[in-house]
């Protein structure tokens, strides 16, 4: 029986860890700028219009960082300069895209 509840601990543990990655990866950075997530988010939606294209925009921009990839103003861009490649593996960063794209999509909630 301890067995059992060891594993089952261990499995939500990891589970746990994976549905954080956004908010131990993404959000702590972005805590200290003067754009939130959830307007960054309006912007690139405004570029890119759907769900594919909006996550395909997100995951090029952060694996290869432009300046002429950033959906983000010139003042910010020259404020706080483009991000770093991100180090999170595929998987993570994938992960990281849905949580996102389901935290802020607006889609859902309009009535």
């Amino acid at each position: 029986m301890k067995q059992m509840i060891l594993v089952y601990v261990a499995v939500m543990s990891l589970l746990t860890a994976e549905e954080n990655i956004y908010e131990r990866s993404c959000a702590p950075c972005h805590q200290n700028l003067p754009t939130s997530l959830g307007e960054m988010f309006k912007r690139y939606l405004l570029v890119y219009s759907s769900e594919k294209f909006v996550k395909m925009g997100i995951k090029h921009y952060l694996k290869h960082p432009a300046r002429s990839l950033s959906v983000m103003s010139d003042l910010f861009l020259d404020t706080y300069g483009v991000k770093e490649p991100v180090t999170l593996t595929p998987e993570e960063l994938d992960r990281a895209i849905d949580i996102y794209w389901n935290e802020f999509k607006v889609f859902d909630k309009l009535k």
